[in-house]
């Protein structure tokens, strides 16, 4: 498929109406953003249920972090079978997979199955997580020319988006979950599942071409065989990811203790809301900025800044209001969305196209490693300590991978374009001005 031509008018002025005027955009766009709500209500609505059927959190962050774990370690095989069969011929068996595995989920914790039943079940789910965020960016990246300044636009577009999702997915499920039945949350997870990624898979003409095996490039990403982990920029930005996957998943377990200690435990939906809104809207404004600094020199300031962000949650924790919670997470949120959006237009210039597929699910399944991670350690810390202590667990989380990208900060400068080969005329009146020159 080919690239849309790089206009004058869209590198003068790259925003979101010149991005979404792009042809077939939207035929892409609507059904992936109902299949994208899932990923948002899928630990939500698992802590929710495993709490009220366990009356421990504890063991609700434990089989969620069981879930976010299988989702980092298939979501880049996953990637990397799409780049090479297509997204269709790994998204539909995907979603019905998923649909039953969180079925099976929900009848064993109703039933009061033991821990390790729950455990398989929800490793099943999560390895079944259809990758619609990472499916959407490798189409705009098939879509729109490599040159184009929409590129970081459609990066800020999609962070944006999966921001709105965490606005609307865990109080969708928090209020199912509190109002309806415990189990409604994955019940309307497992329902959008299906209709959305049916519907997303449907849209053939948009996904991008399979990548071809190129004989004799079997090191390269994205050729036979190659992974696009073997670029040492990409497992730098997966550390990146992973520290902010803790920060959602230690807002989100942090959060729910929180609101029980203040005897709202339906306000956790809430508050998890404000936080993702402040990513959204930051993800907005930083989507329209013309940036001149290189996106890997801005990577390192965003992410420290990140850090501070994390600092008062536990502080504020101690407070029995509400809002103050709500505003530190919202100061989070606001924080958390000009590193996000800068690791993935990172990839644009660190991988190779037929290789994007997985490396955006090496990034997003990062992120669900660090919010299983975060689900567990936040939980036992709740637990023994209160919310308070759990919200330890994104500052220590970030401030790790800050260290890690500091060290790594050379592997993420995009590699020099090649020069073009010197041919004709020019060539050879090249060679007549040469000057003769001693070879070892």
């Amino acid at each position: 498929m080919a690239p849309t031509a790089l206009s004058s008018e869209t590198t003068r002025r790259p925003g979101y109406a010149q991005l979404l005027r792009t042809p077939r955009a939207w035929t892409f766009l609507i059904p992936g953003f109902l299949a994208r709500q899932p990923f948002a209500m899928l630990t939500i609505g698992i802590v929710l249920l495993v709490e009220h059927t366990s009356g421990s959190y504890g063991t609700a962050g434990i089989v969620a972090a069981a879930a976010g774990l299988a989702v980092a370690l298939i979501a880049p095989l996953c990637g990397k079978l799409a780049d090479r069969y297509g997204q269709r011929a790994v998204l539909v068996p995907a979603v019905l997979v998923h649909a039953a595995a969180v079925s099976l989920l929900i009848v064993l914790a109703l039933s009061g199955a033991p821990l390790w039943a729950l455990l398989l079940a929800a490793v099943l789910a999560g390895a079944s997580v259809p990758q619609i965020g990472p499916m959407v960016r490798a189409r705009w990246a098939a879509r729109l020319d490599p040159r184009s300044p929409l590129q970081h636009t459609a990066a800020a577009f999609e962070s944006v988006t999966d921001e709105f999702t965490f606005v609307v997915g865990p109080v969708l499920a928090a209020a199912l979950c509190t109002g309806v039945h415990p189990a409604a949350g994955l019940v309307a997870e497992a329902v959008l599942t299906v209709t959305g990624g049916l519907l997303f898979a449907a849209q053939r003409r948009t996904q991008p071409q399979v990548s071809v095996r190129i004989a004799g490039a079997s090191g390269a990403a994205g050729g036979s065989g190659g992974s696009a982990l073997r670029i040492t920029g990409v497992r730098a930005l997966a550390v990146a990811f992973l520290g902010i996957g803790m920060v959602f998943g230690g807002m989100q377990v942090s959060l729910t203790a929180f609101s029980e200690e203040i005897g709202n435990p339906g306000l956790n939906g809430v508050l998890y809301g404000v936080f993702a809104a402040g990513n959204m809207l930051a993800g907005l404004v930083v989507g329209l900025m013309h940036w001149r600094r290189p996106a890997d020199r801005r990577l390192l300031v965003a992410y420290p800044v990140l850090v501070a962000a994390t600092v008062p949650l536990w502080i504020g924790a101690s407070s029995p209001h509400a809002w103050l919670q709500g505003g530190l997470g919202l100061l989070v949120g606001i924080c958390i969305a000009p590193a996000m959006i800068t690791g993935f237009t990172l990839v644009d210039s660190l991988v190779p196209a037929g290789a994007r597929t997985e490396a955006y699910t090496w990034l997003t399944g990062a992120v669900a490693l660090g919010q299983a991670l975060a689900s567990s350690a936040a939980g036992q810390l709740a637990d023994a300590g209160g919310a308070r202590a759990g919200f330890l667990v994104p500052l220590g989380g970030t401030a790790l991978a800050c260290v890690v990208l500091v060290v790594l900060r050379r592997r993420l400068e995009p590699p020099a374009p090649p020069a073009p080969p010197v041919t004709g005329r020019i060539a050879a009146r090249g060679a007549r001005h040469e000057s003769p020159v001693a070879v070892d």
